[in-house]
């Protein structure tokens, strides 16, 4: 029997995989970037290293923050495999109070696992809608969650899903909330 590696966390994976969850081409995101189909292939297959202004173009129309897609050092054996906790990739958020963390080691799964943590007074007031499937474990704190305009109070150990709802949430409490996510297709 075959033995089968998988490779280890490459940007050039991680770019393919939030391409094709957006549904994009690479015709479409080259396009976006003005470049060529060619050049964005051996970026994604690791043959070219695209510049800092390259990523921060193709961070804007993939919508994820630039640190997302900055690798971490990782040591040669646990590429792929292990997240230390000081090497986790910043997600990076657009929402005061909210920092969050990727816990996979890339996004080259059909899932995702992230470290949210919530600022007391974090929220968004405009309803969010994700092509995603997402369980939410609260590890500490408590959270508030609208799904399709019903409210739930949540607190430490309890859990939630989403499946393509319409969702907002806040941290009304007054210490710091932290939600492991599984999310379906990765999408950061």
């Amino acid at each position: 029997m075959a033995h089968l590696e998988k490779p280890g966390q490459t940007l050039g994976a991680d770019i393919r995989a939030l391409r094709k969850t957006r549904g994009m081409t690479l015709v479409d995101l080259a396009e976006s970037l003005n470049r060529s189909v060619g050049w964005l292939s051996q970026v994604e297959r690791d043959i070219s290293v695209p510049a800092i202004s390259d990523l921060a173009e193709m961070a804007a129309v993939l919508d994820v923050a630039v640190s997302s897609l900055l690798q971490t050092s990782v040591a040669p054996d646990e590429d792929g495999l292990i997240v230390r906790a000081n090497a986790r990739r910043p997600i990076g958020s657009r929402t005061p109070g909210l920092t969050e963390g990727l816990l996979s080691p890339d996004l080259t799964d059909s899932f995702e696992v992230i470290h949210s943590k919530f600022e007391p007074g974090s929220e968004i007031t405009a309803p969010l809608v994700r092509k995603t499937q997402e369980i939410g474990y609260i590890v500490t704190g408590t959270f508030e969650i609208w799904i399709n305009g019903k409210h739930f109070h949540l607190k430490t150990g309890d859990s939630f899903r989403l499946r393509g709802e319409s969702f907002r949430w806040a941290n009304t409490g007054s210490k710091p909330c932290e939600i492991i996510w599984v999310i379906s297709p990765p999408i950061y």
